[in-house]
């Protein structure tokens, strides 16, 4: 598994754990059953304190994204892959229902709206 963390980053680094595990289980990286590393050690390889990826793995536990079994390990969990993309779906809808109704507050038009999206989806 690998997790790479930004100090500088504005976001909390026990976020960037969680989201960089969804992103892996999302393209297959890790998959449901595959054991992650122990607290201590994703720790010291990312040269982090404990406490912050235990945040992060209790995060993921919470959400249904791993399992944790006492003196064995944290697992991720079978069968997950559809909650995470429903999740996703749901995170991307509200971004755009967001920017359609801020589009409609400045006074812009249906077609504005879908000339600037159908631009956006041509960026690369």
């Amino acid at each position: 598994m690998k997790i790479m963390v930004c100090h500088t980053s504005m976001q909390p680094i026990y976020e960037q754990i969680v989201e960089q595990i969804k992103t892996q289980v999302l393209h297959g990286t890790l998959k449901g059953g595959e054991t992650l590393p122990s607290v201590r050690s994703l720790a010291a390889e990312l040269k982090i304190s404990a406490l912050t990826v235990k945040k992060a793995y209790d995060c993921l536990e919470q959400e249904g994204m791993i399992v944790t079994v006492h003196g064995k390990g944290s697992f991720i969990a079978e069968g997950n892959l559809a909650l995470l993309e429903e999740e996703w779906r749901k995170e991307v809808e509200n971004a755009l229902s967001a920017a359609v109704e801020k589009g409609r507050d400045y006074g812009m038009t249906d077609e504005e709206l879908r000339e600037i999206f159908e631009i956006i989806m041509e960026e690369p």
